[in-house]
């Protein structure tokens, strides 16, 4: 991706053309020159700063998985969360065990916020990181929530119920990312870890052409 300018007086995200991003209705304006406060940044830096604003609308992004993982899978689904905790998202998962506890470990120690949509009645059935638990009672039709709630989705591995959440995010038009050995569906964009997921969200956080 391009570099973009950090305006601190502003409050905006620039690109290097001039166009600001508006983090509340995520749409860029018209370039305009830079002001002097302009400080270069890259896309992580750029996204890592406007996210930790109270006026940035923070659309959480989704970590899906099984709740059974290798230990592979749990290690990257913690890895990922811290990364995206790094970057000061809101990370809803479906609030259970296994890749979504670890996800949500991950994200809050790295400084995030964690959600989730449990399929339960009662939200003390979600893992012990989850900060904002949401009992929905619906069971795994819970699954189409995610997607459809979620800027983008990310897959740590996974079986029925990771597939599924990823054919709903593929219908609902999310980008979807997957890694150690999602379920394959044609759309998704298979990733080789951690890193290249980052590189591949950061547009979507910036609403900018993948």
């Amino acid at each position: 991706m391009n570099r973009f300018w950090i305006c601190r007086r502003d409050g905006v995200v620039a690109d290097a053309a001039g166009g600001r991003f508006d983090a509340w209705t995520r749409r860029w304006s018209d370039p305009r020159p830079l002001p002097d406060d302009a400080r270069d940044a890259s896309a992580e830096q750029a996204v890592a700063w406007l996210f930790a604003r109270p006026d940035c609308r923070r659309v959480p992004v989704g970590v899906i998985g099984p709740r059974d993982p290798t230990d592979d899978q749990r290690h990257t689904a913690e890895a990922l969360g811290r990364r995206l905790g790094a970057l000061n998202l809101a990370v809803m998962t479906g609030g259970r065990g296994g890749v979504m506890a670890a996800a949500s470990r991950g994200v809050r120690a790295g400084g995030g916020l964690t959600l989730a949509l449990l399929p339960d009645d009662d939200w003390e059935a979600a893992n012990d990181a989850v900060a904002i638990p949401l009992a929905t009672g619906i069971g795994s039709a819970r699954n189409a929530l995610i997607a459809r709630a979620c800027l983008a989705l990310i897959a740590v591995g996974g079986g029925y119920g990771t597939l599924s959440e990823i054919a709903f995010g593929l219908h609902f038009d999310r980008p979807v990312f997957s890694l150690c050995d999602a379920p394959a569906v044609p759309g998704a964009v298979v990733c080789d870890g951690v890193d290249a997921v980052v590189a591949g969200l950061l547009p979507v956080l910036l609403a900018r052409a993948m």
